[in-house]
């Protein structure tokens, strides 16, 4: 029985490399993650690769499909890994740029669009270890925009401290160099820049998923490019920490999403002086939830910024794949910091919903993309509109199935004609990859009837 079990752990290890291409570490990881042996995490595998395709059916429309897709930036041989897209005007010359986290490259891109509706390519400062999200902002208040970018190090989960807080300082004449505020330390998948502490300059809020001994912490700007460093939370998963003001006193609060297997979304207070009070706002029961990411918008228009919240990722199933659960949610904002959970709609692999009036009746829509559908079906959905009937009730209509994979999502418009655009980053980790529905970074033109519809929209929107 013994060696039947052997041969079995044998052939199953060689099946799933064999058909899907996946490295030892990444099983490893997942055993280890999970806190399971590799055999019951392939045992689990084989069960799940047996379980029916999740297949949430989502209306396809011809005259709802409104975007049309363009691709950016330099041919791709390799499979993409673009884990953060961006849309901003970096040089200023009044046309709306793009700036994207290559994590294969490892390098921050600079998608410079010059003349009108042309966009070219150029790396950004020297080499960054796989960046996972990148904010245009001046931080040395020298009047031009710097790029705060967060280093993971490697993709891969681990606990080596080989995260880092970085800064492409733009001289002025959009040439950068790197700036490492902060390495050695838990991989960072995010870092937001804001006054935390009142005193006129920026600091950071900083995200890191690690492997086991991630952590959230705030860093206290010192001037003279010196940060000091305030624990918060010490939590593997930290994914986003957008910051804003979300109790209404002038002070602005740290919003954070912890993954993996708590499934958690946090305010940290901001009391002032530095001082933070941590306050849970929502807590799934389910460890395999999928937190894939969270925006803030003031969703139901009453003055109180609300969260978007998607859960889609399935890196705790091998191959990855949908889960029944998977879907678009928004925490209503109900004052004192007191939230209420609303689900919005399925969606197998959700990633990075936004807010948009897009047909310009006043309300906010919701949209999203996919990162782990059911791709062997032509019509799983890699781009979703959830349209807002004024009373918060949200109508799915299926935008696109192609190019898939997608994880961020950015907006902004790109041609100046009044509609919002979308920009969107795709990413591709295991094999098969079907190179004819694959995409690095892809504009969606707003074609939406009727320009200057689309005006409406949430005023952060962090996260990938």
């Amino acid at each position: 029985m013994k060696r039947k079990r052997v041969r079995t752990l044998v052939s199953l290890a060689a099946l799933l490399a064999v058909l899907y291409g996946l490295p030892a570490a990444l099983l490893t990881f997942q055993a280890r993650r999970t806190g399971t042996t590799l055999w019951d995490l392939l045992q689990r595998t084989v069960r799940a690769s047996h379980e029916p395709a999740t297949r949430v059916p989502t209306p396809r429309s011809t005259s709802l499909a409104f975007v049309s897709p363009t691709a950016l930036g330099d041919p791709f041989e390799a499979a993409p890994v673009i884990s953060h897209v961006n849309a901003v005007d970096l040089d200023r010359d009044g046309l709306l740029d793009v700036i994207a986290c290559d994590a294969q490259g490892n390098k921050v891109i600079w998608l410079r669009q010059y003349p009108p509706g042309r966009f070219t390519e150029l790396q950004v400062g020297s080499m960054v270890r796989a960046p996972a999200h990148v904010e245009a902002v001046d931080i040395d208040g020298d009047g031009d925009l710097d790029l705060l970018v967060a280093s993971m190090g490697i993709l891969i989960p681990s606990n080596d401290r080989i995260g880092a807080v970085i800064v492409l300082e733009n001289d002025g004449h959009c040439n950068f160099r790197n700036r490492v505020l902060i390495d050695r330390i838990a991989r960072v998948t995010d870092v937001q820049a804001g006054d935390l502490d009142g005193d006129g300059d920026l600091d950071l809020a900083v995200g890191q998923f690690g492997y086991d001994d991630g952590e959230i912490r705030w860093m206290q700007n010192q001037g003279n490019w010196q940060f000091e460093s305030h624990m918060l939370l010490k939590r593997s998963g930290a994914i986003h920490t957008p910051i804003v003001d979300m109790n209404g006193d002038g002070l602005p609060d740290i919003v954070a999403l912890v993954s993996q297997e708590w499934e958690e979304i946090y305010v940290f207070e901001n009391l002032g002086r530095g001082r933070f009070r941590t306050r849970l706002i929502f807590k799934s029961d389910n460890e395999d939830f999928g937190s894939s990411g969270i925006s803030i918008a003031d969703l139901d228009g009453d003055g109180r910024p609300d969260v978007l919240y998607t859960n889609g990722d399935a890196f705790d199933y091998i191959p990855p794949s949908p889960r029944p659960w998977h879907g678009v949610h928004w925490l209503q904002n109900k004052g004192s910091l007191k939230f209420e959970y609303h689900h919005i709609a399925d969606f197998p692999g959700a990633y990075s919903a936004r807010a948009l009036d897009v047909d310009g009746d006043g309300d906010l829509d919701v949209f999203a993309v996919s990162a782990f559908n059911d791709w062997d079906s032509p019509d799983a959905a890699s781009f979703m509109w959830y349209e807002n009937d004024g009373r918060m009730n949200f109508t799915p209509h299926m935008l696109a199935v192609s190019p898939t994979h997608l994880v961020t999502m950015a907006l902004g418009d790109f041609d100046g004609d009044g509609r919002v655009d979308f920009v969107t980053g795709g990413v591709y980790l295991w094999v098969p990859v079907d190179y004819a529905r694959a995409g690095r970074v892809t504009l969606w033109h707003n074609n939406w009837p009727g320009a200057g519809q689309s005006r409406r929209e949430a005023t952060t929107q962090p996260g990938p």
